[in-house]
């Protein structure tokens, strides 16, 4: 289907307003009746509204098949001033703006510039309505600066204030709809309808396409149908068993949402033809791209490579310029309107499948003190708002029922041998279920006989951790550690729990870690009675920007976490290959988490979910489902229950002294020792290391 069709009435209601603005922005660059100090900033915006302006046109007189030459030209320029080598004198960038226009009226231009260029994705979806809107607010700017020679920041604040307001209700409902509306399926269409062995594809989206994305798809292309087939299968079989496996029925759902980044959407069209197969239809939506609803920690729905993830770090607390708790209950209100509107396909909601990428070169953010940034009183305001929304959207998706499934595979950028470590990769995928099974159920075995586990560091490693675990009632029947193998955490190789709060204590340290696709060095984490009461970092030579760094980025701005999970990671395949092809620093958490130990700050793994038996494949129930907090208050008080973040910090084998399981007579059995395991009967882990030793 046309997918301009889609918005065929709102497009013509909106046609003629839409004219005469972009009318407007085309004599800006002409008249320019503002101080001088201004006028190249408006010049260079108004021209870049222009050239999207062309797109919108295009769409909408229904000739937009252009050659693949000139696609390629037009995403560059979309993208060209933000990218790391342009960014320095980028109107995007705060330090730069800021540098030009002073203090506070250069952060609000630069975020002014910043969500006008959301315009490019919503020319590519036909939207008329979000484009008319956001170049009627650059004029309704510009026309500030054309009465004032130098406005005062406060009005500029003010106006893009009241416009984040004023359309939040628009923002919202679109955002709803877009994840659980199967209508609105943009990405499905080109997924299902484009010819994917022609990479112009890939333009159709409106996002930024580097050669990142072109590699992949045209990797792709030259693998066998067979392998293809593998991949996808691997993925949404994960997310069937995932189902089976927690005594869930899938029969009751219609919707199941996938997220993956571009360049994938051979193995994603087989996915989609799986989940047909399965009666489920398949909900594909665009990462949020504008302030109201830009996602800070992770990338969901489909999305591409970032063209500078500065540029991204410097805006990922733009919200704040209007985030009150005016707006905060505006938008809690609005968000229970939507949810009652689509409240039928949300509880049809099975779910979400995720395909990952990993392999991006390793980012250390610049502190930017330009840059938009929450104050303490709105950090704790932030943490209230999305405990609140989260709560709300409990009442209309019940977690009970539903699952899912994630998967990752390297892209081009992770080096030379991107096409070696790929087949690597789907083999450590496809990883012997049984095999881990039966090993990890020899660990498990041990666990559930021990009071607690000490965790040691060696070369340099400086960690010693005692983890407390709960009690069983009855051995036969119950067990403490779930037997991950590969069904919703795809590959296999863990067993984790979560441990209790009281007798945790102790350090925990990593010389380096890449937390959320962030740096930190020399992370050091205090813990007493299972919870954070000292943390440390050396990413900065400033310990104020290094409290603020893990304040924003590890405590999300929380006082203090608690330990949510401790796991024992069993893949020594994909440590091997890892330490091989020395991408350890780029592997994802969902594969790093399996190559050594490690510990999750914050929410447990069964978060809102800790009513729901869970049962290994040996049929015991895992009864370690929540700890001292989550039972003291999530039936009274979720706010106080959840945290809203789960963050994996593995220890990797190579730094691993010890793990050592105690039980109630003191008793220490070991587990691993100088990163090898000496457990009877997990023998078979060391295989992979021969060689290395």
């Amino acid at each position: 289907m046309d997918y301009r069709e889609k918005f065929k009435d709102s497009n013509d209601s909106i046609r003629e307003r839409f004219s005469l603005i972009e009318e407007r922005i085309g004599t800006i660059p002409f008249e320019l009746d503002v101080d001088d100090k201004y006028k190249d900033y408006f010049k260079f915006v108004s021209e870049f509204i222009t050239s999207v302006n062309v797109i919108v046109n295009e769409k909408l007189e229904g000739r937009d098949c252009l050659d693949l030459r000139t696609l390629q030209e037009r995403n560059i320029k979309f993208y060209d001033d933000i990218v790391p080598e342009n960014y320095g004198t980028s109107y995007a960038n705060p330090q730069y703006s800021c540098r030009l226009f002073g203090k506070n009226l250069g952060k609000y231009l630069a975020f002014l510039y910043t969500d006008i260029r959301s315009i490019i994705c919503f020319a590519s979806e036909c939207r008329l309505f979000e484009v008319c809107i956001y170049e009627e607010l650059f004029v309704r700017i510009y026309n500030i600066f054309e009465e004032e020679k130098s406005p005062q920041p406060s009005r500029i604040k003010t106006e893009l204030f009241w416009f984040n307001s004023d359309y939040s209700d628009v923002f919202t409902e679109s955002l709803v709809r877009e994840q659980y509306d199967p209508s609105m399926s943009f990405a499905r269409d080109i997924i299902l309808e484009s010819d994917l062995s022609k990479i112009d594809y890939l333009y159709k989206y409106g996002e930024y396409i580097s050669s990142n994305e072109i590699k992949i798809a045209n990797f792709l292309n030259k693998l066998p149908e067979k392998t293809i087939n593998l991949m996808a299968d691997t993925m949404s079989e994960g997310y069937r068993k995932g189902f089976e496996l927690a005594g869930k029925d899938l029969s009751k759902k219609r919707f199941v949402s996938i997220h993956y980044a571009l360049g994938f959407e051979r193995v994603i069209r087989r996915v989609i033809e799986n989940f047909d197969n399965m009666g489920l239809t398949s909900l594909i939506f665009r990462a949020p791209i504008q302030s109201q609803s830009r996602n800070r920690i992770s990338s969901v729905g489909f999305y591409s490579s970032s063209p500078n993830r500065q540029y991204d770090y410097d805006h990922k607390d733009d919200f704040s310029l209007y985030f009150d708790n005016n707006y905060i209950q505006r938008k809690l209100d609005l968000l229970s309107y939507a949810y009652e509107k689509y409240k039928d396909f949300m509880k049809d909601y099975a779910g979400p499948a995720v395909l990952e990428v990993f392999g991006e070169t390793p980012f250390a953010p610049v502190d930017s003190p330009a840059a938009l940034t929450l104050s303490d009183n709105r950090r704790k305001k932030r943490q209230i708002y999305i405990s609140k929304s989260r709560n709300l959207l409990t009442k209309y998706v019940n977690y009970e029922e539903r699952s899912f499934t994630i998967i990752a595979f390297p892209t081009p950028e992770i080096g030379f041998y991107f096409e070696d470590i790929f087949k690597e990769i789907i083999k450590i995928n496809t990883l012997d279920y049984n095999l881990y099974k039966n090993v990890q159920q020899t660990i498990i075995d041990t666990l559930d006989k021990s009071e607690y586990v000490e965790i040691k560091g060696m070369e340099g490693n400086e960690t010693n951790l005692r983890v407390a675990l709960c009690k069983l009632k009855d051995p036969e029947k119950e067990t403490k550690f779930e037997n991950c193998v590969a069904d919703v955490n795809i590959p296999v190789g863990e067993v984790f729990t979560s441990p209790k709060l009281r007798g945790t204590r102790g350090i925990l340290h990593v010389s380096k870690v890449y937390l959320n696709n962030l740096l930190f060095k020399d992370l050091r984490i205090e813990l007493k009675s299972g919870m954070i009461t000292g943390a440390t970092c050396a990413n900065f030579e400033d310990e104020e920007k290094n409290k603020k760094y893990l304040a924003d980025n590890l405590l999300f701005n929380h006082d203090t976490l608690p330990i949510g999970e401790f796991a024992i990671g069993t893949n020594t395949t994909a440590y091997v290959v890892a330490e091989k092809y020395r991408i350890g620093d780029k592997m994802p958490i969902l594969i790093a988490e399996k190559m050594g130990p490690h510990f999750a700050m914050g929410d447990t793994c069964y978060s809102l979910n800790e009513d729901l038996p869970v049962y290994n494949p040996d049929g015991k129930e895992i009864i370690c489902r929540d700890n001292e907090i989550t039972r003291k208050y999530r039936k009274k008080d979720m706010a106080k229950a959840y945290f809203n973040c789960h963050t994996d910090i593995t220890i990797p084998y190579r730094e691993l002294g010890s793990i050592t399981a105690f039980d109630k007579d003191g008793k220490g059995t070991l587990i691993i020792s100088k990163g090898r395991f000496v457990l009877p009967g997990t023998e078979e882990l060391n295989e992979p290391f021969e060689g290395q030793d």
